[in-house]
């Protein structure tokens, strides 16, 4: 559970990251999904859907119009893909558990990013508190990914 709550983490901050970072480790064999309901994951057309929407987040997020990540819609997605990329790290026998974690924590650590980003924007801007997120984020999520492989 550890890997599904770590992934919450980073969902907290940008909602496709974790969906991406599981869909693109399992296309590439790095992570086992077995022929569940997450195989889905593995399709590469999939995982470069997953990266194309990551990317498009990120450079959204430097955008003076960006809504907040706490809005609720942002949170749905938040948890929505933080709990399929929790159920897609837990073992089989855990998924659900591993979606319950993944979900819950990425909206709950929503709350601490955004406060964190709102208090560093005034000094460094959008730009730049965006870009600093963004490696946080890719950062953690290729090292969560990488911890759990196959």
């Amino acid at each position: 559970m550890l890997a599904s709550f770590k992934m919450g983490l980073v969902g907290g901050q940008r909602a496709m990251t974790p969906l991406a970072a599981v869909s693109i480790a399992a296309a590439r064999g790095e992570l086992r999904l077995g022929q569940g309901p997450l195989k889905w994951l593995a399709n590469p057309l999939v995982a470069a859907g997953t990266l194309a929407l990551a990317i498009g987040e990120m450079a959204g997020d430097k955008q003076k119009t960006a809504p907040d990540r706490i809005v609720p819609i942002g949170l749905a997605a938040r948890f929505t893909t933080s709990a399929i990329a929790g159920a897609a790290l837990a073992s089989p026998k855990h998924r659900w558990l591993g979606a319950a974690v993944g979900g819950v924590t990425a909206v709950i650590a929503s709350y601490p990013g955004w406060r964190g980003r709102m208090a560093a924007l005034g000094r460094y801007g959008q730009t730049k508190t965006g870009f600093a997120e963004d490696a946080a984020v890719l950062a953690g999520a290729v090292g969560i990914v990488r911890g759990r492989k196959a």
